[in-house]
């Protein structure tokens, strides 16, 4: 029992630490880098936070997905992921792949280097883009989240 309570520990304070991360970059570093005069300065703030951040959010998605795995095998719920009463949960791991994804396959592969490439030829474009992309993954994340909280204590 309490092995259940630690991973729902860990599953919380990493989510709270990634998706926290991810409003902090929409709403301060995305419209500080924005405002940014040049191409070259915006890039230098944005890349500034992220040099922290990254290997940081690598850690808490990683320990997101391993917990909340554990969580489903551990109680056996693996099946609730074929009920759409349950779609807060394929939600949940839907946002958990697309991040996965862009942190632990499109980075590496240089999409960093291609953003940076895009801004330096249209900044307002290329931090516009981002900018409106991360909004949406906070939205989205926000639900998921919120539904999650909801569903996990019998509220959906």
């Amino acid at each position: 029992m309490y092995d259940l309570l630690l991973a729902r520990a860990i599953h919380v304070v990493a989510l709270v630490h990634w998706i926290g991360g991810v409003a902090f970059v929409t709403t301060i570093v995305l419209p500080s880098a924005r405002k940014a005069a040049t191409a070259k300065e915006a890039l230098a703030l944005f890349a500034a936070f992220e040099r922290r951040f990254a290997p940081q959010v690598r850690v808490s998605i990683l320990l997101v997905g391993l917990s909340g795995a554990y969580m489903l095998s551990k109680m056996h719920t693996w099946y609730l992921l074929q009920s759409l009463s349950f779609w807060w949960l394929d939600l949940m791991i839907a946002v958990w792949i697309a991040f996965a994804i862009m942190v632990y396959v499109l980075e590496p592969l240089g999409a960093d280097r291609r953003f940076a490439e895009f801004a330096m030829c249209d900044k307002d474009r290329a931090f516009g883009i981002m900018t409106h992309l991360h909004e949406v993954a906070l939205i989205v994340s926000a639900i998921a989240v919120g539904a999650g909280v909801l569903g996990a204590h019998d509220g959906l």
